[in-house]
């Protein structure tokens, strides 16, 4: 084990020590802190709203929602933990599901859930919470599984004289060529192409919506084995890298360009940052589309997040009792404005409609419940912290113009290949 590795470890299942002794009398005021990754202001009113709803039946009870940026999230989440301060609950990234849930740090759900009045467990699909289940219990509940998909600027594909990707679907043309040539069109007219949200050069496993299209993943379905060398990874990523470099459909490296700010073709990312489109004076006529079909067909792809309760946090009890409220069917419908359900009665368009006004009937059928049917989530092992860093380092020498795309791919498997 790496000392890094070993850290992590530590850290993490620090918080697997026994609960102290005696248990906050219920008139005793009890503030619970949640860590978040969003500062979206209609996130935030969100949130606080169920909990002023959970204030109004347990007057003594508050809850803050602890806003920690994206890129080092789960880093100051562990240093929170290491550190004796951990949140009493905590917003968890699929990537780092597994360890979370094998570390012994986060309380156990069944029990709780199962005898709350009216929360219906069984409702809760089996699928959403595989990826947080261990041994048949559940350590965090799945309030979002999110698909990934292409968000347009319709008035800048026009504009550049291309056809728009509901043409392309309407045709069967709308394929990752197709996606990357009216890209590149864009671009070529004065504006950005393609944009993979939060990716960044960095947040690499954010590449699986593209890479996906061509059957390619970051390792076996066991884990075990490095799969970046693989044909169809190869071929995945160089298609990226072409479309970077010399189509110039994709922003280049330190080039920061914002899609809701209208400067930009695409963007790939999930539903809930429709939040983010402007209204108006500044809007932009926009579609949202499925991912483009690829050379391995058709395919989906979905982020997901759970909330997890800390065992030695300061109050684990009014922390899970907290969580049965926010994740129950009636704030589970409040939640899926944003954040697509875990719950299989909201997964319709009348409820998705009505929560999500912005989205049309043909769009919420056709790219969100589709896509959470059937879509794969992404990329996640344990020690994931350790190897998204490793594979990111190794990745740094492919975002030059003239990389050997198979040697870098190669160098990936060298590196992160021992620490599966």
């Amino acid at each position: 084990m790496t000392i890094a590795r070993l850290r992590t470890t530590v850290a993490i299942a620090a918080l697997a020590l026994p609960l102290a002794a005696g248990m906050a009398r219920a008139e005793d005021k009890i503030d619970l802190r949640m860590t978040i990754w969003s500062a979206n202001d209609a996130h935030l009113a969100m949130f606080k709203d169920i909990a002023d709803g959970y204030a109004k039946l347990h007057p003594n009870v508050s809850v803050t929602f602890d806003s920690l940026p994206f890129d080092n999230y789960t880093t100051t989440l562990t240093t929170q933990i290491a550190g004796g301060n951990p949140p009493d609950l905590a917003w968890i990234l699929e990537g780092t599901a597994a360890d979370f849930v094998t570390s012994g740090a986060l309380a156990p759900l069944n029990e709780a859930f199962t005898n709350t009045e009216g929360y219906d467990l069984d409702d809760v699909s089996e699928q959403a919470t595989a990826l947080w289940t261990q041994d048949g219990e559940l350590y965090a509940y799945p309030f979002s599984t999110s698909p990934f998909a292409v968000f347009v600027n319709s008035d800048l594909v026009a504009a550049a004289g291309a056809k728009s990707p509901a043409e392309l679907i309407k045709s069967g043309e709308w394929t990752w060529e197709n996606a990357v040539d009216v890209s590149a069109k864009v671009a070529k007219a004065g504006h950005a192409g393609l944009i993979v949200r939060d990716f960044n050069y960095q947040i690499w496993q954010n590449l699986a919506t593209i890479w996906r299209g061509w059957g390619a993943t970051a390792w076996s379905a066991d884990g075990k084995t490095c799969a970046f060398t693989e044909p169809a990874m190869v071929d995945a990523m160089s298609f990226i890298h072409k479309a970077i470099f010399e189509q110039k459909a994709m922003p280049g490296p330190g080039e920061n360009v914002d899609f809701f700010a209208g400067d930009a073709a695409m963007t790939i990312t999930q539903i809930s940052r429709a939040s983010l489109l402007p209204k108006g004076d500044g809007a932009f006529k926009w579609d949202l589309v499925p991912l483009p079909k690829g050379p391995a067909g058709d395919y989906a792809v979905v982020g997901q997040a759970g909330i997890g309760v800390f065992q030695n946090s300061a109050h684990p009890d009014a922390a899970i009792d907290f969580l049965a409220y926010m994740s129950n069917p009636e704030n589970s419908k409040k939640l899926a404005q944003f954040f697509p359900p875990a719950r299989k009665s909201l997964l319709n368009t009348e409820t998705l409609s009505s929560t999500n006004p912005r989205l049309s009937p043909e769009q919420i059928e056709n790219v969100v419940i589709k896509g959470i049917a059937n879509g794969k989530v992404l990329p996640g092992h344990t020690n994931f912290a350790q190897i998204q860093q490793t594979v990111r380092a190794q990745l740094d020498s492919l975002w030059r113009p003239d990389a050997d795309v198979a040697a870098v791919m190669q160098s990936v498997c060298d590196r992160v290949g021992p620490m599966l």
